[in-house]
């Protein structure tokens, strides 16, 4: 049904009305029609969660009056809503054209145009009108130039003809699927292929809280649209005298979406870059055909990096055993959907397709044989070679080899008088080469006409077919051009034989021609599509989904934070991280050992190995504009049979990931246990070099979700020279503002982050200097002159990290296969270039040391980490959100009677809300409410929704006289006796009258009484170790000062993370434990005395300790450990002073 856009211009709304009545719904009173109106939400506003009301009206309660006609297009549906750039956007489909009923009474249409308008600004707002938004997105700015409408990209995106809705039927799922559930609601959707999910799930849900007969109406009115991508295709013609309907659905997921470069291989979550579901269905007087295929990129980790032309440069990008959890979850899923799976393998022996076709082979093997339960038959037709010169028809050979499966999988027939099912599909073709689109359109083209001819000759006894293979053909050929659009940018390849049958010399032409275009289309322009349909799907890290105002929802939310615990549950995991300069050399069968299990114990082993490279390649111009990866491999290798081939090892090691930047290089390893509970991992590079030209310098970065809490870790070379302080705080600000992996997401974005690498930071004193004070054990001064930590004070670079307490040699630079410094003629200053830093809210270093191995002209740096991370149980979650908002709700609606009847309805629910959310505020005038709590013990409220005044009980005398422009009553001289509030000047304390009224100035009587500390870089974490120097005296005041905090310190249950911070500590090792693990000899820790700049007295010995300073914190919010603005005043730097014996 077609509606009309209305808009209110003060405040701001939106109504879609119904455009036509017919008069059979006039003379019906049980028929009923409503107006769904969209409202603005001026007061506390939240860009950070936005918010709008939504109301169903019934049109005889509606005032029209009060609204325009904002378009004169016709709307036929309403997509959802959207926020761009601050602004809220109702996105309404504007043109459409009708494609054909699929079955009588179910009819599909195609999207043609889509607007979008605000609810936000107060002119109207409509693609085609060239807007300039301030920093509010409200008004327009005077003389500027205008700019295209905010959401003109996704206006092109959903009107380029490749969107279907339908307002009959449940488009995302197929027919046999529509059957088997025809019971379910119209709008219980297959999320895969519902592409404005994101933008509507909150209508939808607003929906499901009406009652039936609102539903109904709803429903009837047509407002709301549920989009699919792909193709429906539809032809009518005749098989003897029978009239009868052809038609081809396909649907596009938007599990993994994406362009053709952008998108490939599978997901952790078992989902695959351009799988489509494809259905074709034969509509007869009688009975109703339907045949099911898929296709779907190859199920691993590979991605196409850099310019592709001609060739396919795939690489594969995970490891094996990292990648069989996801291509069991992927085959596990198909199984659940279609039953029996069998794959029609199209690659071919092509450099890059063999690659991946032996990796597809590999994996489906291993499927096979680890459960007997989840076979799936594979079969491998090389496309190229078998139907080489345009010899097409030679697909017959394929079709003779599954024959067999082709009769078992059998297809979907209904009868139409019954409505009941004659035969089910019991299996499904998987097909694929590599791009899933011409070849896969030829194949599955034949396997869909083979089918339907089985079912038309068996069946039907129908062998007059030509007409309808026509169509077929036709429709096949439609399909094949419309998801190569979608997917590759141009039609499909070999388009005209499916459409034909034959192969022409225009054929061959048009697909050259389409070749050409592809290759401009998929490496320049598809990079910015792929944003377009990140924001579509609200993939983007800094999108919000805008919420739908209820009142009892947010009561709901309250009671969810104070519950975390039941549907969450916490562990702790181990990553040991080590880093090397390599100085280009390969394994010299040294053991690796000492530097990869310096911090072995007998407890557990870690879960996750993290190694960082430098210069894995020689530096040379011919390496810096290219990476070799054959020296990775074979230090991938050296480390995993370390990892694996020790004699007393407790677990298996899996490569989870490697990334490489010239001579910088990135590899994880897991525990094989573990897997299955890491996502989303991902890679990226940023170079520095010649300006961002060359990768000689630069980072390596890798990102993973394990359970719900995610990390990253950067591997980075910085910029060489003794003096370049500034060009490694330049690289270091590039590397950090320029690694941005997929959805828009950042290093800001994740819970941890660790740097490791070769920063190149040096101590800046002479050479002799360095070398004395290393010969007499001196490290307090030589860290004074540390470069590195003086820009961390000083905030120019790592200023949000923390860095363990230094309690090794220099790492650099040693004679090659020596313990000896340089004693080339360049005679190098020894420094501490190899470093590992950290943030994050619950991480532990529990050791950070250097191994004694001479692989090259740097010792290798490790580090071992604890960290806390959370799972939530979605379904738990979602359980409990729905028992709490039906009891909230039933609270409300108890509490409703108590109203007056007079009240408008919001008024209503915001009084029942308070009553809901505290049972005491029934008592008018607080009448023995204290006496209540101390009988009930009932906490009053943590919060009310909405807050409105009792004008009624409010306490005028309380308040002074207004004031007049002849008077003022704090000028009076009666002020101070008729109101309470008024204060005297007399009474303001001299030393705060000068303070600013800028609200980041410090407060003067604190910068009078309290030194500045150091300024030491501020951390997001709360609970991390932080090294502390701690002088003898002022040891137990500081412990009886932590022990009045300690019992102070309330349990806050709304924080996820929080626990005894001095029980999780007391299981922690000591850096004294570690170091012994890692052959350090602390029996002989020299303890060196230095001048406390912040302390009176400087004359007692300083011992170094590591204590944790959360203890202070009693919110539920992370503090700043290290704060830039130095509101810790208590943080004295630590001056590291153990020395190795045996180093010496």
């Amino acid at each position: 049904m077609q509606c009309n856009l209305l808009v209110r211009d003060y405040p701001r709304a939106l109504a879609l009305q119904p455009s036509i009545i017919s008069h059979s719904y006039d003379s019906d009173p049980d028929v009923n029609f409503a107006v769904l109106v969209f409202e603005n939400i001026y007061e506390n506003f939240d860009h950070l969660r936005p918010q709008c009301n939504v109301k169903l009206v019934k049109s005889s309660e509606f005032d029209a009056n009060d609204y325009r006609r904002l378009s004169s297009k016709p709307i036929y549906g309403c997509l959802g809503l959207l926020q761009v750039e601050k602004d809220m956007f109702l996105a309404v489909v504007t043109g459409s054209t009708h494609i054909g009923e699929i079955r009588p009474g179910e009819s599909v249409h195609r999207i043609l145009d889509v607007e979008f308008y605000s609810l936000n600004d107060p002119h109207d707002i409509s693609y085609g009108v060239n807007r300039i938004y301030d920093d509010n997105g409200q008004s327009p700015l005077q003389n500027e130039q205008p700019v295209v409408h905010p959401c003109a990209p996704l206006k092109k995106l959903l009107s380029n003809g490749h969107f279907y809705f339908s307002s009959d039927f449940d488009l995302t799922r197929t027919l046999g699927a529509r059957i088997t559930m025809a019971a379910a609601d119209k709008y219980s959707f297959d999320d895969h292929f519902l592409w404005n999910k994101y933008m509507i799930k909150e209508l939808l849900n607003f929906r499901s809280k009406l009652n039936k007969v609102n539903q109904e109406t709803m429903d009837r009115c047509g407002f709301l649209v549920l989009a699919i991508q792909g193709y429906i295709g539809r032809k009518e013609t005749t098989i003897g005298t029978r009239a009868v309907s052809l038609s081809v659905i396909s649907k596009l997921s938007c599990k993994r979406a994406g362009t053709r470069y952008n998108t490939r291989g599978i997901d952790d979550d078992g989902n695959v870059a351009n799988f489509v579901e494809t259905e074709t269905i034969l509509q007869m007087p009688n009975t109703c055909f339907s045949y099911v295929q898929v296709r779907g990129s190859v199920p691993v980790f590979w991605e196409q990096q850099g310019l592709q032309v001609m060739t396919h440069k795939i690489q594969i990008s995970r490891g094996p055993d990292a990648t069989q959890p996801a291509v069991e979850r992927h085959f596990n899923e198909l199984q659940s959907r279609y039953g029996d799976v069998d794959i029609i393998n199209l690659l071919g022996v092509k450099e890059g397709e063999s690659i991946l076709s032996k990796e597809y082979e590999e994996r489906i093997f291993n499927l096979n044989g680890n459960s007997n339960d989840n076979f799936v038959r594979k079969n491998d037709f090389d496309f190229h070679t078998i139907c080489k010169g345009g010899s097409y028809e030679n697909v017959s050979l394929l079709i003779h080899d599954i024959q067999d499966r082709l009769e078992s999988f059998c297809f979907f027939l209904m009868d139409m008088e019954t409505n009941t099912p004659i035969f089910y599909q019991k299996g499904v073709f998987r097909t694929n080469c590599v791009d899933c689109l011409d070849r896969t359109n030829v194949v599955q083209t034949v396997v869909s006409k083979t089918v339907l001819d089985i079912y038309l000759r068996q069946i039907e006894s129908i062998y007059d077919t030509e007409s309808l293979f026509s169509r077929h053909s036709y429709l096949w050929a439609e399909n094949g051009d419309s998801l190569s659009k979608i997917y590759a940018g141009t039609g499909a390849l070999k388009s005209e034989f499916t459409r034909s049958g034959k192969l022409t010399w225009s054929g061959v032409i048009g697909d050259a021609t389409k070749t050409v275009n592809r290759f401009y289309i998929n490496n320049f322009q598809d990079k910015s599509k792929q944003e377009v349909i990140d924001l579509l799907l609200g993939k983007l890290m800094y999108q919000k989904v805008i919420e739908i105002h209820d009142p009892v929802h947010e009561l709901v939310l309250e009671d969810m934070q104070k519950r975390v615990n039941d549907f969450s549950s916490k562990s702790t995991i181990n990553v040991f991280v080590g880093s090397i300069n390599l100085n280009g050399c390969l394994p010299t069968g040294e053991s690796l050992s000492p530097w990869l299990f310096a911090f072995d114990n007998d407890e557990s082993e870690p879960d996750l190995f993290v190694i960082g490279f430098q210069e894995i390649v020689e530096l040379i111009p011919q390496q810096i504009m290219s990476a070799d990866p054959e020296k990775l491999r074979i230090w991938e290798k050296e480390i995993s049979d370390t990892l694996n081939n020790r004699s007393n090892k407790r677990s298996n090691y899996v490569m989870l990931r490697s990334g490489q930047l010239v001579g910088t290089a990135l590899v994880i390893y897991a525990r094989a246990d573990i897997v299955s509970n890491i996502r989303n991992v991902e890679y990226v590079m940023k170079k520095t070099g010649l300006r961002g030209m060359a990768g000689n310098k630069g980072a390596v970065a890798i990102r993973l979700d394990y359970h719900d809490a995610s990390m990253c870790f950067v591997t980075a070379h910085l910029a060489a020279g003794h003096s370049n302080i500034d060009e490694r705080n330049r690289d270091y600000k590039t590397i950090n503002d320029g690694l941005l992996f997929r959805n828009a997401r950042r290093l800001e974005h994740h819970e941890y982050v660790i740097w490791l690498g070769d920063f190149n930071y040096r101590i800046s004193l002479s050479n002799e200097e360095v070398r004395s004070l290393i010969e007499n054990e001196d490290f307090t001064e030589l860290l004074e002159a540390e470069q590195l930590t003086k820009q961390m004070e000083f905030g120019q670079a790592f200023g949000d990290y923390i860095e363990g307490p230094i309690t090794f040699l220099p790492t650099y630079k040693y004679d090659n296969g020596t313990n000896n410094y340089d004693t080339s003629e360049k005679q190098r200053v020894p420094a501490w270039t190899d470093r590992i830093l950290y943030r994050g809210s619950k991480i532990r270093q529990i050791g950070y040391s250097r191994a004694e191995i001479m692989v090259s002209d740097h010792k290798p740096v490790m580090s071992s980490f604890e960290i806390e991370v959370i799972k939530y149980d979605e379904a738990a979650k979602e359980k409990l959100h729905r028992e709490l908002y039906l009891e909230k709700l039933q609270l409300v609606s108890q509490s409703s009677v108590e109203t007056s009847s007079n009240e408008n309805k919001w008024n209503k629910l915001a009084k029942n809300v308070r009553k809901a959310n505290n049972p005491l505020l029934g008592d008018k005038n607080g009448i023995g409410i204290k006496k209540k709590l101390e009988d009930k013990k009932v906490e009053p409220a943590v919060g009310v929704l909405i807050d409105f005044e009792d004008k009624d009980n409010r306490k005028e005398e309380d308040l002074p006289p207004p004031s007049s422009e002849t008077y003022q009553w704090w000028n009076s001289a009666s002020s101070s006796s008729t109101s309470s509030l008024v204060v005297d000047k007399n009474d303001i304390d001299k030393e705060f009258r000068n303070i600013s009224s800028n609200p980041f100035h410090e407060d003067l009587v604190i910068r009078k009484t309290v030194p500045p500390p150091p300024p030491k870089p501020s951390s997001l974490s709360s609970n991390i170790l932080t090294p502390k120097k701690i002088n003898n005296d002022s040891k137990n005041n500081i412990n009886i000062d932590t022990k009045s905090i300690n019992s102070n310190k309330k349990s806050d249950k709304s924080n996820p993370f929080f626990e005894d911070d001095e029980s999780f500590l007391s299981s922690t090792p000591s850096f004294e434990e570690t170091s012994s693990r890692s052959n350090l000899d602390t029996s002989s820790v020299i303890r060196t005395k230095t001048k406390n700049p912040f302390s009176e007295n400087d004359d007692f010995d300083c011992n170094n300790q590591l204590i944790d300073l959360s203890v202070n914190n009693t919110n539920s919010l992370p503090n700043a450990v290290l704060p830039n603005n130095n509101r810790d005043t208590n943080w004295i730097p630590l001056t590291p002073t153990k020395i190795n014996n045996n180093n010496k």
